[in-house]
């Protein structure tokens, strides 16, 4: 974003004494979109306070393959196919380390029939992201240990934004993201990929017969992604968006 599109949305939030205060707050590094109260996502206005980590436009690809996962008439290779006992029932979806919830959100406002649920480790997201999603089906608690029981082997989509970026590799990360943002939604261990780990391994428990898992990933870690995927036994496969800069793996449950 230019720095006039900036000036305008925090004239358009404050005057006089409190715009003076946002534009210093701004100068010395805080994210626009603390400032503001809010991240423009998928089309949506979301909800983000400070200390939450700011939903990229990137991870807008893990809501269109949600999505096509969901709607009735997509790409035979993206729709999802319901089960027999499901057939006709609306598809759960769940945003797992949801932050803000901006995923659940896009693909909550995307399919409004869709049951959505979300769960984040951090306090604070999960608060923000009761602003944004039905707030009695927002969890709080490490991964899986916090959804409730009774959604093992009946998620069809789990949409997953986990962090990725590898330990070492944070104290390059522009200090919007280094300084603001909780660590717990940056650090992917090692090699960056020590949480999809952990979520591909317990994938299968989670999702029903021919579901789907989706996560945010680098290019540098696809490759080790796909593997944590396939080791879980899920097929998987790296979906790439250029105008996005964004990759993402899919992989599916055995039927």
């Amino acid at each position: 974003m230019f720095a006039e599109q900036e000036a305008q949305l925090l004239t358009e939030a404050a005057a006089g004494p409190e715009l003076e205060g946002l534009v210093v707050r701004r100068v010395a590094g805080e994210p626009l979109e603390h400032l503001l109260g809010w991240a423009s996502f998928a089309g949506l206005r979301v909800a983000v306070t400070p200390g939450v980590f700011v939903p990229r436009r990137r991870t807008e690809l893990l809501v269109r393959l949600a999505v096509a996962a969901v709607v009735p008439g997509s790409s035979a290779a993206d729709r999802f196919d319901s089960r027999p006992k499901n057939r006709g029932l609306p598809a759960v979806v769940v945003d797992l380390c949801c932050g803000s919830g901006a995923i659940g959100a896009a693909v909550a406002h995307a399919c409004p029939e869709a049951i959505v649920y979300a769960a984040d480790v951090d306090p604070a997201a999960v608060v923000c992201a009761r602003r944004n999603l039905s707030p009695e089906r927002v969890f709080e608690g490490d991964l899986y240990d916090a959804l409730p029981a009774v959604l093992a082997g009946q998620v069809d989509v789990l949409a997953v934004n986990a962090p990725y970026v590898p330990t070492d590799a944070i104290a390059t990360m522009p200090g919007e993201a280094r300084d603001h943002e909780p660590r717990v939604a940056l650090d992917g261990g090692p090699d960056g990929v020590a949480l999809h780990r952990r979520v591909a391994d317990r994938a299968s428990h989670w999702l029903a017969p021919g579901g789907r898992l989706l996560i945010e990933t680098g290019r540098s870690q696809a490759p080790l992604t796909v593997a944590a995927c396939e080791e879980a036994g899920l097929a998987a496969e790296v979906v790439t968006d250029d105008d996005l800069d964004a990759t993402a793996v899919r992989a599916v449950s055995p039927r």
